[in-house]
Parts: C-alpha cells; sequence; structure tokens
C-alpha cells in the first residue's frame, strides 16, 4: 500500500490531501456534537459544508452561525485554515516545529504544491508562509476586536479569529448570522479590514515576498527598486488593482439609482460599497448587499470578477489574473502579428500560454457541465443558476439565495464543482510542471488548418 502511494504523482496527492480533509470534516460535522441541537445534520449538508469549507468557497445548505455548534465551528475553521493553505503545507510545517528532516520526495511535493520554479530556500519559505499567514490573521482578528467585541462580548474574540481566518483564506463563511455582513455594509473598519485580508490572501505569497524585498531596497535609497519587481508580481500587482477599481466603478455606476443596494446610501457609502463588493467578488464570499437585489449590469460584472479570482500561490480560487493576463497578451500579439508575446518589456515562454489555456478551458468547462446539470434539476432563473456555478467553480462563495433550497443532487453537483474548481487549476498547473518533452517519439507531419 505504502509503494502504492508513492508511486502517485504530485498531482494526484495533492486531489487526495483535499479529498481527505473533505472526508474526515464531514465525517466530524456529521455527528451529533457538532450540531448546536445535538440532533445529527443530514450527510449530504455535512458533506457540503465540509466541501465548501476545504475548498474554501463559501456556499452554505445551512446557516453556519446557528445550525453549527462551537465543536462544529472549530472543524469548520480548520478545515477553513487547511484548505486556504493546503494540507501539504500544514504538515510540512509541522514538520520542520518538530525538527523533523524532510526527505526530496517531500520537497518536490511541496515545490509543486506551490507551483514554484526551483527547491531552492524551499524549508524558508514554508516557514515564511506559516508565520506570515498567522501574523496577518493576528492582525486582522486584533482589528475585528475593536468592532465585535463591543458588541457581542467575549464571544466577539471567537467572532474575529474565525472572521479573520475565514477572510484572508478567502472562504466568506462567518459565524455572525443569516446575511453574511450585511449589517455592517456601511462600517469603514470593517470593509477595511475584510477587504485588506482579502486581498492580502488573493495576492500570493511570492508577491508577499518581492514586495518586501522591494520595501527594503527603497529604505537603503535605492529609488529604482520598484522597477526590480518580478514580472510575476507587476503583473499580479497592476492587474489587481485594474480589477478592484474597474469593477467597483462598473458597479457603482450600475447600482447608483438601485434602492434594494446603495440607492439610498450616501456617496462615501456607495463607494466603499461598490469597493467591497468588487474586492469581495474576487474569490473572497463575503457580502455586504443581497447579491439577488444585483442589477443584471452587476451581476454580469461580478461573474467575469469571480471566474479570474485571484493570483497564483495565494489563498484565492479563479482561473487567476495571470492566466487571464497572458491569454490576453497572447491574443493581442496574434493581432499584432508578433512572434513574441511580452509583457513589461519581458517575453513569455510558449509553456505559459499552453498552461493558461488548459487552465481557462477546464474551469470553463467544469462551469458549463455544471450549469447543465443544474439547469435539469432547478426551476431556478438563469442568472442565478449561473451565478451559484460560477462562484461553485471560481471557489467564490456568493449566491442569489439558491444554495439552501438545492435538492440532493443539485448539492452533489455543487460539491463537485466546488472540488474541481479547488483542485483542478493546481493539478493542471502541477501537471505541466512536470511534464517532460519525450525527443525519442515520432512526431506527426504538421499541416495548415483555417482558423476564425
Amino acid at each position: 500500500m505504502k509503494k502504492k502511494f508513492l508511486s502517485l504523482s504530485t498531482s494526484q496527492m495533492i486531489m487526495l490531501s483535499f479529498l481527505l480533509c473533505i472526508t474526515v470534516g464531514s465525517i466530524l460535522l456529521a455527528l451529533p456534537v457538532s450540531s448546536a441541537d445535538r440532533q445529527a445534520v443530514p450527510f449530504i449538508d455535512a458533506l457540503f459544508t465540509a466541501t465548501t469549507s476545504t475548498c474554501v468557497t463559501g456556499l452554505v445548505t445551512v446557516t453556519t452561525a446557528t445550525q453549527w455548534s462551537t465543536f462544529g465551528h472549530i472543524v469548520i475553521l480548520c478545515l477553513i485554515q487547511i484548505g486556504g493553505l493546503g494540507l501539504i503545507t500544514i504538515l510540512s510545517g509541522i514538520m520542520i516545529m518538530l525538527r523533523k528532516r524532510m526527505g526530496l520526495a517531500d520537497r518536490i511535493l511541496l515545490q509543486d504544491a506551490f507551483n514554484l520554479n526551483s527547491l531552492s530556500g524551499l524549508v524558508k519559505f514554508v516557514k515564511k508562509v506559516i508565520i506570515g499567514t498567522f501574523i496577518v490573521e493576528g492582525a486582522g482578528a486584533l482589528l475585528y476586536m475593536l468592532v465585535f467585541v463591543p458588541e457581542f462580548g467575549a464571544r466577539g474574540i471567537w467572532i474575529s479569529i474565525f472572521n479573520s481566518i475565514s477572510a484572508f483564506c478567502n472562504a466568506g463563511i462567518d459565524i455572525i448570522g443569516s446575511n453574511s455582513l450585511c449589517n455592517y455594509a456601511t462600517h469603514p473598519l470593517i470593509n477595511a479590514v475584510t477587504a485588506a485580508l482579502i486581498i492580502l490572501g488573493g495576492l500570493g505569497f511570492i508577491v508577499w515576498w518581492d514586495v518586501l524585498r522591494v520595501t527594503k531596497d527603497f529604505r537603503k535609497r535605492k529609488f529604482r527598486c520598484l522597477t526590480s519587481l518580478t514580472l510575476h508580481s507587476k503583473i499580479v500587482l497592476s492587474v489587481t488593482l485594474f480589477l478592484i477599481f474597474s469593477g467597483a466603478l462598473l458597479i457603482f455606476i450600475f447600482e447608483y439609482y438601485n434602492p434594494l443596494t446603495i440607492g439610498n446610501l450616501s456617496l462615501f457609502d456607495k463607494i466603499q460599497v461598490s469597493i467591497f463588493q468588487s474586492v469581495t467578488t474576487r474569490t473572497a464570499g463575503f457580502a455586504t448587499v443581497p447579491q439577488e437585489d444585483l442589477t443584471n449590469g452587476s451581476s454580469v460584472v461580478a461573474l467575469l470578477l469571480m471566474f479570474i479570482g485571484g493570483s497564483p500561490v495565494g489563498t484565492a480560487g479563479g482561473v487567476k489574473t495571470i492566466t487571464i493576463t497572458v491569454l490576453l497578451a497572447s491574443a493581442v500579439a496574434t493581432i499584432r502579428n508578433n512572434n513574441e508575446i511580452a509583457l513589461f518589456n519581458r517575453n513569455l515562454r510558449k509553456e505559459a500560454v499552453s498552461k493558461a489555456i488548459a487552465v481557462t478551458f477546464t474551469s470553463f468547462a467544469t462551469m458549463f457541465l455544471s450549469t447543465l446539470l443544474l439547469c435539469s434539476t432547478t426551476e431556478a432563473p438563469m442568472l442565478d443558476i449561473l451565478f451559484e456555478t460560477v462562484s461553485a467553480t471560481a471557489t467564490v462563495g456568493l449566491s442569489r439565495n439558491l444554495t439552501a433550497s438545492l435538492d440532493t443532487f443539485a448539492k452533489l453537483v455543487i460539491i463537485a464543482t466546488m472540488y474541481l474548481g479547488r483542485v483542478g487549476p493546481i493539478s493542471l498547473a502541477v501537471a505541466f510542471t512536470l511534464r517532460k518533452e519525450n525527443k525519442n517519439i515520432i512526431k506527426n507531419p504538421t499541416e495548415k488548418i483555417s482558423v476564425g
């Protein structure tokens, strides 16, 4: 059995690690002790909750705040933290803490889990990821306590910790109530802290260390250090800023006169709600306005932002900012009849384009298939169904109030969609990284075809 396990590919081991977490979480949540009324929930709801927590999605069939006991909340929070960082990262961190030696196989697995290009400094990288995660989550929890402790008393400490971890891991699950953060739609501190945690989790750890390196150089008065950011960081930061503010602007325009969302708010509150909506659609899942009350224009914007998602080597889902940017750059190069695909005066490798196409196609196929299956089992409006499936594929967690009304078959469809949406892009990235060209194979002849 051990030999069979070791013979598994890296992508298979990553997929199995998520599946193991979901299985264990489902069993624990199905126990009576996990339920607030000590009555075991149906296993399908326990499985759904374990999947949405591990895949850091946020879609729920039961109200997290009232359905689960403290034990259940602890299980959910552990699944969120494991899902955000990855079981392999957590286990590696434990090995490092216990000062266990990491073999070459362990290092290669970690390298592939983070989709890194080198084994150099891998242990140090994992340490920085875990320490950095807890520092950011701790800071977020302390800031949340300024609001939640005065409001909820001692329970506000637990709410703050839960919310901080959930926001950083882009899970979108909270234990405040049944309407997410709608009661805090115009609260500047809650908006700012939640948005900051979502963005930091979605930027990716590689960008963290690159920005910190540049910041240190800047403090040494190397004023040209901003140009020394890696191409990866330049793309992530520029695209993230563009998506957040362009999305916020479009939502602000579409919702300006909508009395069900921001129509009756002050100008400042309209701006902060629009910015938060743009941020949370990038796979976070917290809602400060009911998604079913959005105009069609804002819903289409949300669908696009959800599908794109965050950035690689972070806690966010979606096809990722890098993927979309590479596809756009490739399209522009083709239109201009350029042989090289360039960004920020750097040429991209052809493998990057192949990977971007594969990841996007897989995500789109998953979304399309789940949409067809959901259409066969529910009479909900098409926009609600599409919103649900895109949210599940990109592991966002926003819903137009459809999730709780799904039947068992539809729940199983969303469960499978969330799982594939979480592990699919990671596994594809690993598969492309490990792929080696067989130079001995006889190549087929090349022939031209008409495209377009």
